[in-house]
């Protein structure tokens, strides 16, 4: 069994504005040296062990998990004792 830890971010260039939104919101708490807020997606998947487990989870957040016009990915696969 592996877990495949997704994590997935906006390109740079894309605006966004849940980031800005959660920024301007640790200025009001008096955060004011946070420059920047990028908000991302994280996933765990729990798969079985296969050896094309990497072109799987690629054609997965390809097709379902993210956008490729306006996100990247990446990810980790940890063994499962």
């Amino acid at each position: 069994m592996r877990k495949v830890k997704i994590y997935i971010t906006l390109k740079e260039g894309v605006l966004d504005p849940q980031g800005k939104a959660v920024q301007n919101s640790l200025h009001s708490l008096e955060y004011k040296n946070v420059s920047e807020v990028r908000v991302g997606k994280y996933m765990e998947v729990m798969m079985e062990d296969t050896n094309d487990i990497e072109k799987q989870v690629d054609k997965m957040c390809d097709q379902l998990l993210a956008n490729p016009v306006i996100e990247n990915y990446t990810y980790t696969i940890e063994e499962v004792v």
